[in-house]
């Protein structure tokens, strides 16, 4: 118990900073720093640990990570802690790939409640944000609990503005014909996660958004020290919940305690106050003295935490230690990804139904710009913004670059030229016929959106294109953009893409790819409608950059 007499009594614990996917808001694609094995809690001190807190009056442990199901002695833990007289509950909250392999076993060690981290219901974008295939075995992993008897299985879902709030009707339609809990979290800020207030969705919010569609929304009774704000549609299985840590927080009925894979004690989520059990444990501490430690720290925890707007500036790590040096974290797991895609798009649709972006300044916090820094001008001339000069396009030149003397293929050697600025433009049309054009239009393709898929899939091929075309250097971009818009005339689809990088190589092949992709997923999300689908045009528009000069598309 605290000084303020709240009895804690929920424990939660984290298994592994290691995780299965490498998700655009949390980690970079080749990963992490992680704290050395050596130094991480063994399952033995879990357990003493959670006897320890067990015997205090904890009668609920949850255990989390990372990705907590890829540690590979958690169900023996799960048997462990099942045994501990007086624990209750025994949860896991995990982004559920590995749920359905596991879940039998975990439900026969003693597992009883299961929380399943999800912030999208478009596969595509999924596979965008994790950079892993993946949203199959989530979806089969919900469904294999609800099969086991798991009643509810809570699905947690952190609502971001500008990146997902536009399903929160989905995921409310989820719980139609399932018995899930969705529980729509407000995004919170962590050290690393460029914490913006206008990312945030309020719980209010949402609520409204929820009760336009259904009005007959009805509130559900719950625990004083429940973190969640419960609804329930009329005749649905399900229910959603409301996580309102930011905007009506719930620090009074606090009763969470929390220990981190490399065991350090932290008594509030937002406090970047924290003690190391593991060494206290390690030292050959008594069991009263570790008891005593405990119990101090628990005396020491603050009435509330310190605000939105004030934790936002605090140095404090979240559950996951992300990366031992600040410069090289990216966003925790509940972070922005549209803070990460500055750069990239902001998807908006407008009421014609043409698709349409808007790219982001590349520095955090800058507003809107255009990003198209040059734009093709009549004739063979480039027109630049900027200077608002045009400049006359060379030749390209006569010579194949990518063969040796030998007329063998190479990759160029492009270690001497210099960095520079460069960009590319490239377009594609996919003629769709009447029916198709009519169904895209109206966004009734039963595989969902057509051209937002398109899009994020464009997005992802420019990036990916030194693994499709084998002679291509792997570059950085520092933006892609990817445009769809729709031509009544031609019952078509009009792809435009454009690519820039700051480098010894162009971007004409990324452009290129880019525009491909989306015009291969617009003519995979039709396909089932008619076969009678051309795409064609698909070209280069303009380049800028290198030592062949500009080009521009008459």
């Amino acid at each position: 118990m605290d000084s303020f007499g709240r009895q804690h009594n929920y424990l939660r614990i984290s298994l592994t900073e290691k995780c299965n996917l490498r998700c655009q808001y949390c980690m970079p694609e080749e990963g992490v720093q992680l704290t050395p094995k050596s130094e991480l809690l063994t399952a033995q001190e879990i357990i003493t640990l959670a006897k320890l807190f067990v015997k205090e009056g904890v009668d609920k442990i949850r255990l989390t990570g990372g990705e907590p199901l890829i540690r590979p002695d958690v169900v023996e833990i799960v048997g462990e802690l099942h045994k501990l007289e007086g624990l209750k509950t025994i949860a896991v909250t995990t982004n559920g790939i590995n749920l359905t392999r596991l879940l039998p076993r975990l439900k026969e060690a003693g597992l009883n409640a299961i929380n399943i981290s999800l912030d999208t219901l478009v596969p595509a974008k999924f596979e965008f944000i994790v950079r892993r295939k993946g949203f199959h075995k989530v979806m089969e992993g919900i469904h294999k609990a609800t099969e086991l008897g798991y009643h509810p299985v809570k699905v947690n879902c952190v609502v971001m503005r500008g990146f997902n709030e536009d399903e929160v009707l989905d995921f409310v339609d989820f719980t139609k014909d399932l018995p899930l809990d969705v529980r729509f979290i407000e995004y919170m800020p962590f050290d690393g996660n460029k914490w913006n207030f206008k990312k945030m969705v309020s719980y209010k919010e949402m609520l409204d958004t929820i009760k336009q569609r259904w009005p007959e929304l009805e509130k559900l009774p719950c625990e004083t020290s429940s973190t969640a704000k419960s609804y329930k549609v009329p005749h649905f299985q399900g229910q959603i919940s409301f996580i309102t840590s930011m905007s009506e927080h719930f620090c009074g009925s606090c009763n969470r305690l929390r220990i981190t894979a490399d065991g350090n004690l932290k008594v509030c989520l937002f406090g970047n106050s924290e003690v190391s059990l593991r060494d206290h444990l390690r030292s050959g501490a008594s069991e009263e003295e570790l008891i005593q430690i405990i119990g101090a720290a628990v005396g020491r925890k603050k009435k509330q935490h310190a605000g939105m707007f004030n934790i936002s500036r605090m140095k404090n790590r979240p559950m996951v230690l992300i990366g031992s040096h600040p410069e090289k974290q990216w966003h925790i797991a509940t972070g922005i990804l549209q803070t990460q895609l500055r750069g990239y798009c902001v998807f908006q649709k407008d009421p014609s139904s043409t698709f349409d972006t808007k790219c982001l300044d590349a520095s955090v916090g800058q507003a809107p710009v255009d990003c198209q820094s040059k734009e093709a001008c009549s004739g063979s001339e480039f027109h630049t913004r900027e200077s608002g000069s045009c400049t006359r396009v060379p030749h390209a030149s006569d010579n194949l670059t990518h063969t040796d003397e030998e007329g063998r293929a190479t990759m160029v050697d492009v270690g001497g030229k210099p960095d520079s600025r460069r960009s590319a433009v490239a377009g594609a049309v996919v003629l769709l016929g009447e029916k198709a054009f009519g169904m895209v239009k109206q966004n009734q393709v039963k595989k969902g959106d057509v051209l937002a898929v398109a899009q994020i899939a464009g997005i992802q091929g420019a990036k990916l294109t030194s693994q499709l075309i084998p002679l291509c250097h792997t570059i950085p971009l520092y933006h892609v953009e990817v445009s769809l818009s729709l031509d009544e005339a031609r019952h078509a689809v009009v792809i435009r893409s454009s690519c820039h990088t700051w480098g010894r190589t162009g971007v004409e092949m990324e452009a290129l790819t880019a525009a491909s992709l989306a015009a291969l997923t617009v003519y995979d999300m039709c396909k089932a409608v008619t076969h009678d689908i051309i795409i064609q045009e698909l070209k280069l528009i303009s380049k800028t950059g290198g030592q062949r000069g500009d080009f521009s598309r008459v």
